[in-house]
């Protein structure tokens, strides 16, 4: 592959589908070719056959748009760039197998009225057109149902990464309200640690003043008994 991208899953995947487009897209490129030089039924089977192709290639699109979710962020605006420019040559030949198509029941329609009896085979090449736009529309159809999931499934990920924000945040305004109680808590330890040693420098100076007391009693009965 000549678009090099990470070898996570997402990217391979999108790759195949990218492979696969550029195939299908030759073989469209290479019918409508083919179609002005024909004419009759082999035409009418070349156009079918790139209808059927462009169908394929409206489809495999779906697919790659569904699957740039999973390719990594940096490389999205790459990928969607391409992915704008393969829609915009799938519109432009489906545009001109249209166009293929109208000048096949424009010419059969004039042959029509030049030969008695056929009508009905008007009405067939009618209603093969607008069989052939009713698929075209489908196929369109089918793109913007997978834009819109894509479009929704964006939107998924924005909500999810707002949640996460607000839990970062609630995250850290824990870790604050942490970080001030353990300040709060080194103090009162340091205010215990204060009241620790006056109790015991005054449970020392209450030790001296008794001790001082019992030696004065002993010196007053001692003087006594002399």
């Amino acid at each position: 592959m000549s678009n090099t991208l990470d070898s996570d899953p997402g990217s391979e995947l999108f790759a195949s589908y990218e492979a696969d487009f550029k195939l299908v897209r030759a073989d469209i490129s290479q019918k409508l070719d083919q179609i002005p030089e024909l004419s009759g039924e082999p035409r009418k089977a070349a156009i079918r056959a790139a209808e059927r192709a462009v169908d394929e290639a409206d489809e495999i699109l779906g697919q790659m748009s569904l699957e740039i979710n999973n390719i990594p962020s940096a490389q999205r605006p790459k990928v969607k760039s391409r992915l704008r420019n393969y829609t915009h040559d799938l519109d432009t030949s489906r545009h001109s197998l249209v166009k293929h198509a109208q000048n096949f029941d424009r010419d059969a329609l004039f042959g029509a009225r030049s030969k008695p009896g056929t009508g009905d085979a008007v009405v067939d090449q009618r209603q093969q057109l607008l069989s052939g736009t009713d698929r075209l529309e489908r196929s369109s159809q089918r793109l913007r149902d997978s834009q819109r999931v894509a479009n929704e499934t964006e939107e998924i990920g924005a909500s999810i990464l707002g949640d996460l924000g607000r839990q970062r945040e609630q995250i850290m305004n824990t870790h604050n309200t942490l970080n001030d109680s353990e300040r709060f808590l080194d103090r009162s330890i340091k205010t215990l640690r204060g009241m620790a040693r006056r109790m015991a420098t005054n449970r020392m100076i209450t030790i001296a003043i008794i001790t001082v007391l019992v030696l004065l009693i002993i010196a007053v009965i001692v003087s006594k008994f002399r």
